[in-house]
């Protein structure tokens, strides 16, 4: 983990724990919420959960905190803005694809009727 993230085959071969034990361990944080990095130590590789994963934890963080944060975790706050902001426009995103889907089914509630009167 950051600030010293490393692959995973590296921590095996470090402590001698095996690959299965270091990916469950690193997939049991996860599901608590906190951000594990992949592989790949770069954070804008970071799958979409550990990055909403430091959204979430820095949402309610002033802008010192942020830093001393992204410090221990070897990110730049620049980077956790960035990721706030995509994830509000995903959700931005999420909710004209539902008022989408409701016009839709209004549509298509319209032409069944259509439909069925024609059949009568």
């Amino acid at each position: 983990m950051p600030p010293n993230a490393m692959p995973v085959r590296d921590v095996r071969q470090e402590t001698g724990v095996t690959n299965v034990t270091l990916y469950k361990w690193r997939n049991e944080y996860r599901r608590k919420g906190i951000a594990v990095p992949g592989d790949d130590i770069k954070p804008d590789n970071w799958k979409g959960q550990d990055k909403l994963a430091v959204v979430i934890e820095t949402a309610a963080l002033n802008e010192s905190e942020l830093g001393e944060y992204c410090r221990k975790m070897g990110l730049y706050p620049e980077q956790v803005h960035r990721w706030k902001a995509a994830a509000l426009k995903g959700y931005d995103s999420e909710e004209k694809i539902q008022h989408q889907q409701v016009n839709s089914r209004k549509e298509d509630r319209k032409e069944i009727k259509k439909l069925q009167s024609e059949l009568i």
